[in-house]
């Protein structure tokens, strides 16, 4: 009901009045009045008049369900389910609950803010209001668990091709979960999975992206080393489109892996690595060496080059930096 009333204020520039509303919707004119408010405290500037009735004059910038859906254009993911959240701890807090709860695949999971967001290895995740894109998806793959790392391989694709579509900027993506430019971060990934022995129960992938986010507003301890879309633009982003990007990537990418493989998903992301070719430092929790960066297997682990032969660096266990 709410959405057919948006769908009819944003269909026209003047007014329209309750009256108009209430006959077309086939409810009274106090359902009409009710569902006006709730639309005007999630943000929406909606003019009253007695006599004419009311006019849309702007929307919010909110990832609010209302304008997602009319942005879908996928298969599966966001078709299970939009949760929004103006602030919550964590978005794939949030999603692995509903995964438990046995929510369908392809629901999503979003906040304006995190009071508690992460990234790999329990680091913090620095999400302000209105001024990034913080999501969480749910998968239930046919893959076996051992193929699970590679979903953050598939999402970190999906999702730097989205930025490059969008913004037009040049991004790349830093083994294992982040993208960046110019050697700061944009963005984060964290995927984590319940399984059996041999099967995926779900996947949830956790994304968080720096979209309009002031160089100045960031932490001290994070200003050397993240960026947003915006200050690498030159100009605001509109999160509400680079979201329905991400989105239809992901989903386009999740169809092929399912039906073909990891094999596409793989040589792309070899295509967009800013990783590979570089010197690097592995830093391990009992282990740490340097060398060159040369490949990735099938598994999706890192080959590292050193003077006593190829190392294989498995995701979740290391950090990598560039050598100094």
């Amino acid at each position: 009901m709410r959405d057919k009333i948006l769908e009819l204020l944003k269909s026209n520039e003047s007014y329209l009045s309750g009256e108009d509303i209430s006959r077309r919707m086939d409810v009274s004119r106090t359902a009409i009045w009710k569902h006006i408010q709730a639309l005007k405290q999630e943000g929406y500037d909606i003019e009253s008049h007695p006599r004419l009735g009311y006019r849309l004059r702007q929307i919010p910038d909110r990832l609010l369900p209302e304008e997602i859906r009319p942005r879908l254009n996928t298969v599966k993911i966001g078709r299970g389910g939009i949760h929004y959240f103006s602030e919550v701890a964590s978005t794939n807090n949030e999603a692995k609950k509903l995964a438990a709860a046995g929510c369908a695949e392809g629901t999503i999971v979003l906040a304006e803010a995190q009071n508690g967001g992460r990234g790999r290895l329990s680091r913090g995740w620095f999400s302000p209001f209105a001024r990034g894109i913080w999501l969480s998806v749910v998968l239930r793959p046919p893959f076996s668990p051992q193929e699970a790392p590679k979903c953050t391989m598939m999402a970190a694709v999906a999702v730097n091709r989205a930025i490059r579509r969008v913004a037009g900027i040049e991004s790349g993506i830093k083994w294992p979960n982040d993208i960046l430019c110019g050697g700061k971060k944009l963005v984060g990934i964290l995927t984590e999975m319940s399984a059996e022995m041999d099967a995926i129960n779900h996947i949830v992938i956790g994304i968080g992206m720096n979209v309009n986010i002031a160089p100045e507003d960031f932490p001290p301890d994070l200003a050397p080393i993240a960026t947003s879309l915006a200050a690498e633009a030159g100009k605001p982003v509109s999160r509400l489109e680079l979201l329905a990007a991400v989105l239809a990537e992901l989903d386009k990418i999740y169809q092929h892996a399912t039906a073909y493989g990891f094999g596409e998903v793989l040589q792309r992301w070899r295509q967009e690595s800013v990783t590979l070719g570089q010197e690097v430092t592995v830093l391990g929790v009992s282990k740490q060496f340097s060398g060159l960066a040369v490949d990735i297997d099938e598994d999706g682990a890192l080959l590292v080059k050193t003077p006593d032969g190829i190392e294989k660096v498995l995701a979740g266990d290391v950090s990598i930096r560039p050598k100094q």
